[in-house]
């Protein structure tokens, strides 16, 4: 296993808010952490990387605990909604700036900075200030500053709700295809069900401090644990198609898509206008 949680519990401020919680992620791995706000995903996140306390319960890395380890030793890297960059930096130092600690050589930094740029679709921006960036460019760059310091667990504290709906959208296929080529161990904190539909192997439903189910999306939404899940994701109506030659067609729409030929279910997310970022 990648990432290994056991029966894990955190008290902040004399309330336990994580209440023995257990998972277990294989290498490679894409997983969101999905709830309502309150429900402990970011909580479960921050022990992940070392930023909180731990009551009871273990944290494994590859088979290592990680509990008595610092953040930086613990080979995670969390990215914030926040993001957290440097202003008065350049982009290169920003991206840079894990190597730099790790004491890489500058031109080894060079080339790494040059090349997650190409990867984040953001080549020759070098040279550009933080400052002048633009909401989605300066999501990149935190993605590429993370994966800089060749995390073995790449955290996403959503990342992208900041984002207007098409950038979010960008960012969400970026991730993912970025994902399927490296291949690093990824967990995503989200409360948006077609984000973690989209993206992920394994979904890990939480309410109230606790996994409530922990499935692949598919399992999710067609064996709900219990009444609690099966209304999260009762708001997701299924339509019956067919995909030939990258389109899935229907008898209410057509839409491009990136899979094999052959009989499919879309899943189609309603929600009451004001709704969408709740």
């Amino acid at each position: 296993m990648s990432l290994t949680i056991e029966n894990l519990k955190v008290i902040l401020q004399n309330k336990e808010i994580l209440h023995g919680v257990s998972l277990d992620i294989k290498e490679g791995e894409f997983i969101s952490l999905l709830g309502a706000s309150g429900c402990g995903k970011t909580t479960l996140l921050k022990s992940i990387a070392g930023l909180l306390e731990v009551k009871e319960g273990n944290i494994s890395i590859r088979n290592k605990s990680v509990l008595e380890l610092p953040p930086e030793k613990r080979g995670t890297v969390i990215v914030f909604q926040d993001l957290r960059l440097f202003p008065h930096m350049t982009v290169e130092k920003n991206i840079a700036f894990p190597m730099a600690l790790a004491k890489v050589p500058k031109n080894e930094q060079k080339e790494t900075v040059k090349r997650l740029l190409k990867a984040v679709q953001l080549p020759g921006f070098e040279k550009r200030k933080i400052r002048e960036m633009s909401g989605g460019q300066m999501q990149r760059v935190a993605l590429a500053r993370a994966l800089a310091a060749n995390p073995k667990v790449l955290l996403l504290d959503e990342p992208f709700s900041g984002l207007d709906e098409k950038l979010r959208g960008e960012m969400g296929r970026l991730v993912k295809k970025l994902h399927d080529e490296w291949k690093i161990t990824t967990i995503l904190v989200t409360h948006d069900i077609r984000e973690a539909l989209q993206m992920s192997d394994k979904i890990a439903m939480m309410s109230e401090g606790s996994i409530l189910q922990y499935d692949t999306p598919k399992g999710m939404m067609e064996h709900p644990a219990d009444e609690k899940v099966r209304a999260y994701f009762g708001k997701i109506n299924y339509v019956e198609g067919i995909v030939k030659g990258g389109k899935f067609t229907s008898g209410l729409f057509e839409a491009e898509v990136d899979l094999p030929d052959g009989e499919y279910k879309a899943g189609i997310t309603w929600f009451r206008k004001g709704e969408e970022n709740e």
